[in-house]
C-alpha cells in the first residue's frame, strides 16, 4: 500500500515530508518534530486503503517508534525511551531503526506505510506515554472506530476511524501474556502488564494502523511518564528486554509454521 500522493505545496517544508524523505533515503529520524505545522492539516486522511501483501519480510530488521510532544507532555517518555533504547540497541543480528512520530493523524497514515514499504521489518513497535500508567503496558490490539480527539494540528478524521470498512479490531500475532511472562521472570526493576485498550487516541491509532499494514506483525508498548516511577534508562532496558522476548517468540511461531508446511 502506497502513502497517499500530496501535492508538493502542501509537503514542501512540511513535518510529513521530511520524515517520508528520509525513510525513503534509509535514515533514522531525531527530533524533527514541529508540531503545529498548519499544511498537515490541510489534507484529507486516508480512506481508501486496501490489506496488503504480508511478504517479503527482511529478518533481523526490527523497527521502532516513540511520540513527539503533546498536551501535558512537553517531553514525551516514549521517545526519550526509545533513545534510550537505541543506545542500549539490540542483540547481535538485529538492525534497529528508530524513528520519533509526530501526534498527527495524517502524518501517521503516510509514515506508517512508508516505514514498512522501505525496511520491510520482522516486526515494528510502537511506542507511547500513558499519563495513567505506572507499569510498561503491552497492548494486545489496536481499534477501527472512535477517534474523537484532536491532535497537535487540532485535527481528527472525519469518520472518527483508521480505515473505513476495516475490521473493528485487530490483534497483534504476538503473544503478548508470553511476551510478559517472560520478561517478568527476568528479574528487571520494572513491572510489565497487559492491556487491551490502547486509548483511542494517536497511539490507538497508530497501532491499528500499522496492525493492518503489516497483518499483526506489530507491538505497542505503553509507558508512563518520566520519574512515575521509572526512570529513562530503566525504561529503554525494560524496552530491550520487551523487544528481544517478542522477536523470540516470533521466530518460534514461524519456525512451527514452517515446519507444518514442509510435512
Amino acid at each position: 500500500m502506497e502513502p497517499r500522493a500530496l501535492s508538493s505545496a502542501l509537503l514542501q517544508g512540511s513535518v510529513a515530508h521530511r520524515l517520508l524523505t528520509a525513510i525513503t533515503q534509509g535514515q533514522s529520524v531525531h527530533n524533527v518534530s514541529e508540531h503545529g505545522v498548519k499544511p498537515d492539516c490541510l489534507v484529507s486522511p486516508l480512506q481508501d486503503q486496501a490489506v496488503p501483501p504480508c511478504s517479503g519480510v527482511i529478518w533481523g530488521n526490527a523497527a521502532c517508534t516513540g511520540f513527539g510532544p503533546f498536551g501535558e507532555h512537553a517531553v514525551n517518555a516514549s521517545w526519550i525511551a526509545v533513545q534510550e533504547l537505541e543506545k542500549l540497541g539490540l542483540r547481535d543480528g538485529v538492525d534497529l531503526h528508530v524513528y520519533e512520530v509526530p501526534v498527527e493523524y495524517q502524518t501517521v497514515q503516510r509514515l506508517i506505510p512508508a516505514l514498512w514499504k522501505k525496511h520491510s521489518p520482522q516486526l515494528v513497535v510502537h511506542v507511547g506515554v500513558s499519563g495513567m500508567a505506572t507499569t510498561v503496558t503491552l497492548e494486545k490490539c489496536g481499534h477501527n472506530v472512535g477517534y474523537k480527539g484532536l491532535d497537535n494540528c487540532r485535527f481528527c478524521p472525519g469518520s472518527q476511524c483508521c480505515v473505513e470498512g476495516g475490521p473493528e479490531c485487530i490483534d497483534s500475532i504476538i503473544d503478548m501474556d508470553l511476551v510478559c511472562r517472560r520478561v517478568s521472570a527476568l528479574g528487571l526493576d520494572v513491572t510489565v502488564t497487559i492491556s487491551k485498550d490502547a486509548g483511542r487516541y494517536l497511539c490507538d491509532f497508530t497501532y491499528y494502523t500499522s496492525l493492518y499494514q503489516s497483518c499483526g506483525r506489530s507491538a505497542f508498548v505503553h509507558v508512563p511518564p518520566l520519574g512515575k516511577p521509572y526512570s529513562a534508562e530503566q525504561l529503554g532496558r525494560a524496552l530491550q528486554a520487551i523487544i528481544e522476548e517478542m522477536l523470540d517468540v516470533l521466530e518460534h511461531s514461524e519456525d512451527k509454521i514452517n515446519c507444518q508446511h514442509e510435512h
